[in-house]
């Protein structure tokens, strides 16, 4: 399965951004779907995960009551609404997904399928 993420930009602090994550190839159900993200010098960090069922969801602490994530496997995307952005969740976001994730797909070795990215900047 390929994904593609989108939807990042520049937004102020306080504000929102919806990023989705579009599959192709393959349909997306089935799938568990994680979004991580990379800031400039650190390591990539969890974000958030969904389950393949869509019942179950996890969140980074930095991220709890902001972020939500979803999916929409009729069109084949998974969804990240970010809502009260902070300068320090400035990062580019990846998303990924795998069919085999048996936990609950905070660690990124979970995943072994992945989009390119979409960058997020959040100024003060």
């Amino acid at each position: 399965v390929q994904l593609q993420a989108s939807g990042g930009g520049l937004v102020q602090a306080g504000g929102s951004l919806r990023l989705s994550c579009a599959a192709s190839g393959r349909t997306f159900s089935g799938y568990a779907v994680g979004w991580f993200r990379q800031a400039p010098g650190k390591e990539r960090e969890f974000v958030a995960a969904i389950s393949w069922s869509g019942y179950s969801t996890y969140y980074a602490d930095s991220v709890k009551g902001r972020f939500t994530i979803s999916r929409d496997d009729a069109k084949n995307t998974a969804y990240l609404q970010m809502i009260s952005l902070k300068p320090e969740d400035t990062a580019v976001y990846y998303c990924a997904a795998d069919r085999r994730v048996a936990g609950r797909g905070l660690l990124s070795s979970e995943y072994m399928y992945w989009g390119q990215g979409t960058q997020v900047t959040v100024s003060s």
